[in-house]
């Protein structure tokens, strides 16, 4: 199979096996359409894009081409958080009720910010099971997150908040700043670098937004093997609402589809549903890895992003079936299991389905891939994870 539109862009020499690789990825029709950038101190030297915008092939991805990215929105809400925190706005050590004080019921009247952004608060889920649509009423939510008490005692564990993150997060941020999530991101973050990112998406960008192709969680056929195991138990779990884990996916629960439609690209779901390009990922992890200022532009402080990278936490996932899990504050940091990095001090985010945004701050690299096709995996797809270290050999 070869691919009916080439990959398109600008790819500095240098990096033509990243080229390459990126090419194959369509020539053996393991993506419908993608993007890939990366820059280097500060410049943009491999910007491509290619495949198609839509499942019938019928339309070339553009230059402009935005498309959901799930969980690599969590490194974008992580960068507000963290310059309320660099402004003394925000305490890290404080507790979350000191700015929040409906947040002390069920027993958190002492849970620091510090375990909101390192997934050890143990709010993982939502037990209170909530509607449809739920999940477009912030108050709701996070009312519902307020009242409850945590899975597990807060700091002794940690477990992948896939969906509160962003609630939890962002109610800080709602509160400390009087601004929603994305309309801070976007005054503080994406305006001041030129960078096409959104958390709340404007009908406007409709006609250039890629649905997302296939199902993040979807349940596997009857008669696939059954996966024994850590993993197989997650995968299962998953398919139930009244687990923790299942709740963590589906509580409040989002229609098949429902990913693609305009409900779900407006609302402010910080966790989840920031629409970008992996240039604009490329460019703000960028930033990060040259001290958080380019241009004029300061993004964080340097110290900021220190402490942000610190290790909160590591080893086996509460809510990710086991799996070994590294996490900053609102970062996921590199190990064996999502090699951001050649580098140990990399550090960013990956998408359900395959996307990633990665900054190296010992090699300044900022890092940037999107797609339309799902992949089954939480941390970000092979094809990525390959074109990475494609350019790492280069430099």
């Amino acid at each position: 199979m070869t691919s009916s539109i080439p990959v398109q862009g600008h790819c500095d020499p240098r990096f033509q096996k990243v080229r390459d690789l990126f090419q194959q990825s369509f020539d053996a029709g393991s993506e419908i359409g993608a993007a890939i950038a990366f820059t280097l101190d500060g410049e943009l030297v491999v910007d491509l894009w290619g495949g198609h915008y839509d499942k019938e092939r019928g339309r070339p991805w553009e230059r402009d081409t935005l498309v959901n990215v799930y969980s690599t929105t969590k490194g974008m809400t992580a960068i507000c958080a963290h310059q309320l925190i660099e402004q003394g706005k925000l305490d890290i050590d404080q507790p979350v009720a000191h700015y929040w004080p409906e947040f002390a019921a069920g027993g958190k009247e002492t849970l620091p910010v510090r375990y909101l952004l390192s997934h050890q608060a143990g709010l993982p889920a939502i037990r209170q099971p909530l509607p449809a649509g739920a999940l477009y009423d912030w108050e709701r939510v996070v009312e519902a997150l307020a009242a409850q008490e945590p899975w597990w005692t807060p700091g002794e564990k940690h477990g992948y908040h896939a969906m509160t993150f962003g609630f939890l997060v962002g109610e800080l941020i709602r509160r400390v700043s009087g601004r929603s999530v994305g309309n801070y991101f976007r005054r503080h973050v994406a305006e001041p670098l030129g960078a096409d990112f959104h958390i709340g998406l404007a009908a406007e960008h409709d006609a250039r937004t890629s649905d997302l192709h296939g199902a993040f969680g979807a349940a596997p056929p009857a008669d696939a093997p059954r996966i024994e195991g850590p993993l197989g138990d997650m995968m299962r779990d998953m398919q139930d609402p009244t687990t923790m884990t299942g709740a963590a996916f589906a509580n409040p629960p989002s229609p098949p589809g429902s990913v693609n439609s305009r409900a779900w690209r407006a609302a402010e779901i910080p966790a989840a549903n920031g629409h970008g390009t992996a240039r604009s990922l490329a460019q703000i992890y960028g930033v990060l890895a040259r001290g958080g200022e380019q241009d004029g532009v300061r993004i964080l402080e340097t110290s900021s992003i220190d402490r942000a990278i610190e290790e909160q936490a590591f080893g086996p996932d509460a809510v990710l079936g086991q799996l070994p899990m590294r996490f900053g504050l609102g970062f996921m940091l590199r190990h064996d299991m999502i090699p951001l990095s050649p580098n140990p001090r990399a550090f960013g985010h990956p998408g359900a389905g395959g996307s990633i945004g990665m900054a190296d701050p010992d090699a300044k690299v900022g890092f940037g891939f999107t797609m339309n096709e799902m992949k089954s995996g939480l941390v970000g797809s092979a094809g990525a994870f390959g074109c990475i270290g494609a350019f790492f050999e280069a430099i």
